[in-house]
């Protein structure tokens, strides 16, 4: 029994992404070279196919507001396709009426080609003069849609030599709407998709596109390329596979290889990053930039490129262990990869020398955590794009060291799982591989923490400097710098605190606090409402007391005042608020962060810092309380008896040079500037 079949139905279950609106036209204008070859057979030069675009005759497509050299596009209605090639023979209209027709299945037929025409246009018509078997020219005309299938008609008109044209009519809304707009942009879509007949010997035959202006493709391939790379096979499991590769001019800057099948692109894919140095354009012995591109082919890919032409069925990857003739996209890939990186082993070495300069000089001056570890990275093939933005690059290298800490976690869980089990010889080499990774990281994670410190002081000295109107930053800008606001020990780490810059001892606290009221602080029982900007509980070394709770050895109070700031009077006199904030504290009663009460100690030291300029009122306030003045002249220091209180002021250049002058050998042996 004869099986029916439904145009409409398989028209329906026909897949066409979006993103392939244009496939369609492709495949017609593939027919039409396929026709010009049968005719011309191996010169072509004769052949002639054009593509006229069919736009609506009123109302414009919406693109935006229209400027300067932009012009407003009417959308596409259909296209016209005319060749002159060997024309609908009787063969090839049965074979046209036949569904997954095999007629062209030795050059990469599907026999789907039509059914893609009236997936995305409602109509297409076809006039075609060809030779029958005795030589006679006839002619032929035809409809073909959904509705009425193929519907013949006399041919009104004959062409004037053999060949045929195609109108594809009623572009879907929904396609057209994801279709390329411009002629320009059609005309290389088109090139770039049928690019195997210009690079196959003998070349293409003249091909057109015709919007408002008539736009060559034989030209645009020279506008394209510069010239071909050497072609080459690779084998791969057995089968073998034909790249052809391009350097493209400047204009296409993404390297790509193109996945090829029936002289047409299937698939196209970013190659940027995928081999050592190759990120964007390389440069030739002449430094001239060019864009690699490799066209793939082979008659694998021919048999299982998938019925729609827009991908392959073909695994990309198996897990575990594949049989040994299993071939999957990944296997074809390497092989690739590997010929590509061998045909451009100059332009790539050359790009990579560029790339490892620019990482050396990014780390040298800006990011030198990455320096420890730098040689590994290299040792692994890492290299990176010269031309990344510093913000990008600082990325990369990120990533590539979580990569190595990563590896390096897994690699030790893995060495000391074998401790006792193995001879140490027979793994002392991974043992020591190990820790030399180790070490690294450490210096790495060292230096960033330098680094760090480095940063916060040029944020520093630009905050105490007058802007370009006079003024200074505000105080809490200041405060919000060396440590949050509103916060204390318990919620914020110890890493987010920037108090070294005014004592290195303050990272090593009991309590800590920032710009709270004394009353809220859980460890003082005092109810005053006044905010010190930082205060500081330290308790004795365990060492040297007795009991679970050891007595508070020092109180700490900072007080910031806004750069330049000139009113240290009255209840605004800094030296008399912090000691204000110790009597506070000593007459409150301290407990440990648990509720725990510390034993009194007979008023405990105080340390108070106060960070101000010496304007002439704060000098005032420095000598009244005795004070001595520092040797370079930029602040003031002393101790005051009564209250058993070390009083320093100190001025915000003083603050930023002692910081910078503790630091400056980390900073030197970094290669860091230190001022």
């Amino acid at each position: 029994m004869a099986l029916k079949t439904s145009l409409g139905g398989r028209v329906r279950n026909t897949s066409l992404p979006k993103s392939h609106s244009l496939l369609p036209l492709l495949e017609a204008v593939v027919n039409g070279l396929q026709a010009i070859d049968t005719r011309f057979s191996e010169d072509v030069s004769g052949g002639r196919l054009k593509v006229t675009i069919e736009r609506e005759g009123q109302g414009e497509f919406d693109f935006g507001p229209a400027g300067p050299g932009r012009v407003a596009l009417r959308p596409i209605t259909g296209f016209q396709i005319e060749d002159n090639g060997v024309g609908f023979t009787t063969e090839n209209m049965t074979s046209f009426e036949t569904l997954d027709s095999e007629f062209k299945a030795d050059i990469g037929g599907r026999g789907v080609g039509r059914l893609l025409w009236l997936k995305t246009f409602d109509r297409v018509s076809v006039r075609s003069t060809y030779q029958d078997d005795d030589g006679e020219i006839q002619s032929r005309a035809f409809k073909f849609s959904v509705e009425g299938e193929v519907e013949h008609g006399e041919a009104l008109e004959r062409l004037a030599e053999p060949g045929t044209v195609v109108v594809l009519d009623g572009f879907k809304n929904a396609f057209q709407q994801s279709a390329r707009k411009s002629g320009e942009a059609i005309a290389r879509e088109i090139f770039e998709h049928c690019i195997w007949y210009f690079l196959r010997p003998g070349g293409a035959p003249q091909i057109t596109v015709v919007d408002d202006e008539a736009i060559s493709l034989n030209t645009m391939m020279d506008e394209f390329a510069f010239s071909e790379l050497p072609r080459s096979t690779v084998e791969v499991k057995g089968v073998k596979f034909d790249m052809v590769s391009l350097r493209l001019k400047s204009s296409a800057p993404v390297p790509k290889l193109y996945w090829c099948a029936a002289n047409r692109v299937v698939l196209e894919e970013n190659l940027a990053g995928k081999i050592p140095g190759l990120f964007g354009r390389l440069k030739d012995e002449d430094s001239t930039e060019f864009t690699y591109v490799c066209y793939l082919s082979s008659d694998f890919l021919d048999t299982f490129v998938r019925s729609d032409r827009t991908d392959f069925d073909i695994t990309e990857r198996l897990a575990g262990t594949p049989l040994e003739d299993d071939l999957t996209m990944e296997d074809i890939r390497t092989a690739v990869l590997r010929e590509a990186e061998r045909l451009l082993a100059g332009p790539l070495g050359a790009a990579r020398a560029e790339g490892k300069e620019r990482v050396s000089d990014f780390v040298s001056q800006r990011a030198p955590r990455y320096r420890p570890v730098f040689a590994r990275m290299e040792s692994r093939g890492f290299t990176v794009d010269p031309t990344l933005r510093d913000s990008d690059l600082e990325i990369v290298l990120h990533r590539a060291l979580r990569t190595i800490e990563d590896e390096t976690l897994v690699e030790g869980q893995a060495v000391f799982a074998e401790v006792g089990s193995v001879p140490i010889e027979d793994y002392k080499e991974r043992l020591d591989n190990y820790i030399e990774t180790i070490t690294e990281i450490n210096q790495s994670d060292l230096a960033a923490y330098v680094s760090r410190r480095r940063v916060v002081l040029d944020l520093l000295r630009k905050l105490v400097k007058s802007n370009d109107s006079g003024g200074y930053s505000r105080e809490d800008a200041i405060h919000s710098l060396l440590i949050p606001m509103r916060v204390d020990s318990n919620d914020i780490g110890p890493d987010a605190s920037n108090l070294w810059i005014i004592d290195e001892r303050l990272a090593f606290h009991e309590y800590l606090a920032s710009d709270k009221t004394l009353r809220s602080m859980p460890v003082i029982g005092s109810d005053s409402t006044k905010e010190p900007d930082v205060l500081a509980l330290r308790r004795a070394p365990v060492l040297v007391s007795e009991g679970p709770n050891p007595p508070l050895a020092s109180i700490v109070v900072v007080e910031i005042k806004r750069p330049m700031r000139n009113d240290a009077s009255g209840d605004k006199n800094p030296i008399d608020q912090t000691l204000e904030y110790v009597k506070l504290v000593r007459s409150g009663g301290v407990k440990t962060a648990t509720g725990r009460p510390i034993p009194s100690t007979p008023e405990p030291p105080a340390f108070c810092y106060i960070v101000a300029d010496l304007t002439q009122t704060m000098i005032a306030k420095c000598e009244n309380a005795n004070l001595q003045k520092t040797e370079d002249g930029m602040g003031f220091f002393g101790y005051n008896g009564p209250a058993k209180a070390y009083i320093e002021v100190m001025s915000f250049d003083r603050l930023v040079n002692s910081a910078t002058q503790r630091n400056r050998a980390f900073f030197d042996k970094l290669g860091l500037p230190s001022s």
